[in-house]
């Protein structure tokens, strides 16, 4: 084990999209575990839009980095020092790291890895946040019933493929927008999809649900606000469903745009449109882990992972979430588990 620990920083605040001057790559050494803590060498690393909000200086759900913090996320690591009873030293651990090789986690703070159901990076996304936010978003807020016309937006990422897995499993027409014939094609010939809208190839969203869903919507999973929303919210049927999971499409705007005033039209159809912090619904993870686990594990539920390797690279893997690079989960591989 080397004794230098490469970690990434904050080094500025961005204004409007970030670029590679808001990080900073420092050398430290390798921090030594307390009692009850493990000292985790990072296997792979998420990088997740949510993470934007947290480079503002400005309160929210996520609480703000300081310049000069270490960024953190979710890792997916080995166990090589450990000071708790719970897990030896080579196990693999699931839990809120930093963007590092190395990191000292509580114990009691990590979940373990299965790579037996399915491969380590899964358990950061259909295994982990964004499969949690999948399950109960659409399940307990969506409220999908058979026979649903179910939209999902930024449909080919982390959170919206598993959404419209599971609504498929609710017996609903599931339709997604994505930003290329590459992802479209994943959604309606991997995933079952039963159509899919490449939104920069199409020039009135509203006339693609015209067709794609003609019987209107019934539930609309939002990812990503903007101008796909303000076309759904025109389509929406009597007592529709709408839950508000990102915004990805202005996450980088330093003032949000006004656009069409949508909240009368949802008064006539008696539309509920509900925020979603995943948090929320933290007593019941081991729920959901338990049945995304079964349903990777029998085939049923499929998933992708893009990976960038290389901690070095791990701000280039974020700044390609705002460009659409990744299908499924963006992750980053630190370490290979035959590297020493």
């Amino acid at each position: 084990m080397t004794n230098t620990n490469r970690e990434w920083l904050l080094a500025e605040r961005p204004d409007g999209e970030p670029d590679q001057d808001c990080f900073e790559l420092r050398e430290t050494d390798v921090p030594v575990p307390a009692p009850g803590e493990l000292l985790v060498r990072t296997r792979f690393l998420s990088v997740d839009p949510y993470m934007r909000g947290r480079m503002r200086d400005a309160e929210s759900y996520a609480e703000p980095w300081d310049v000069g913090d270490a960024l953190k996320g979710g890792i997916v690591g080995e166990v090589v020092e450990s000071e708790s009873d719970a897990y030896a030293e080579g196990d693999l651990v699931t839990g809120e790291g930093l963007w590092a090789d190395y990191a000292t986690l509580h114990a009691d703070d990590v979940a373990p890895v299965d790579p037996t159901v399915a491969d380590p990076e899964a358990y950061l996304g259909v295994l982990g946040m964004p499969g949690r936010t999948a399950y109960f978003g659409l399940l307990e807020v969506g409220e999908p019933k058979p026979g649903d016309t179910v939209v999902v937006s930024g449909a080919a990422g982390a959170v919206g493929s598993v959404v419209g897995q599971i609504a498929k499993r609710a017996g609903c027409r599931v339709v997604g927008f994505a930003g290329s014939d590459e992802k479209t094609a994943w959604l309606t010939e991997d995933l079952g999809f039963d159509a899919a809208i490449n939104y920069k190839a199409t020039d009135d969203y509203r006339a693609a649900l015209d067709e794609a869903a003609p019987d209107g919507v019934d539930v609309y999973f939002d990812n990503v606000g903007g101008p796909i929303t303000d076309a759904v919210f025109t389509k929406l049927d009597l007592d529709a469903r709408v839950a508000v999971c990102g915004q990805i499409a202005h996450y980088n705007d330093e003032e949000v745009p006004t656009g069409p005033r949508k909240l009368p039209g949802i008064i006539a159809v008696r539309a509920r449109v509900e925020g979603l912090l995943v948090g929320d619904f933290a007593t019941r993870f081991g729920e959901a882990s338990e049945r995304l686990g079964q349903w990777v594990a029998s085939g049923e539920l499929e998933h992708r992972e893009t990976v960038v390797k290389g901690v070095e690279n791990a701000p280039d893997a974020f700044l390609g979430l705002f460009a659409g690079d990744n299908i499924g989960k963006q992750v980053v591989r630190v370490s290979a588990a035959d590297e020493e």
